[in-house]
């Protein structure tokens, strides 16, 4: 992935279902993941229909994602750092893990 030469920000290394990706400190996960083509982000638990960022401001859930263990993080509200570990979900969450 390509990252502009003129942004300052420290680069970090997080992982996304195992792979390593780069982000810029400071940016949200939706768009890092987006920036580094990763769609979808998730399907829908019934229909398991694809499911990628609509608003990227926390009003439409479809950038849920799982973080450091954490299910359903908008993935749009969280700013990346460094080691983030990211799984991205595919149906209902996994039984055992309600709060």
């Amino acid at each position: 992935m390509l990252l502009p030469a003129n942004d300052e920000r420290q680069v970090v290394e997080i992982v996304v279902d195992g792979r390593s990706l780069s982000a810029r400190e400071g940016e949200t996960l939706a768009a890092a993941l987006l920036k580094a083509d990763v769609v979808p982000f998730r399907r829908t638990p019934v229909s398991r229909q694809p499911r990628t960022p609509l608003c990227l401001m926390g009003v439409c859930f479809d950038c849920l994602v799982e973080v450091d263990g954490a299910q359903n993080v908008q993935s749009c509200m969280v700013q990346v750092r460094e080691g983030m570990q990211v799984r991205l979900p595919d149906g209902a969450r996994r039984p055992g893990d309600l709060p």
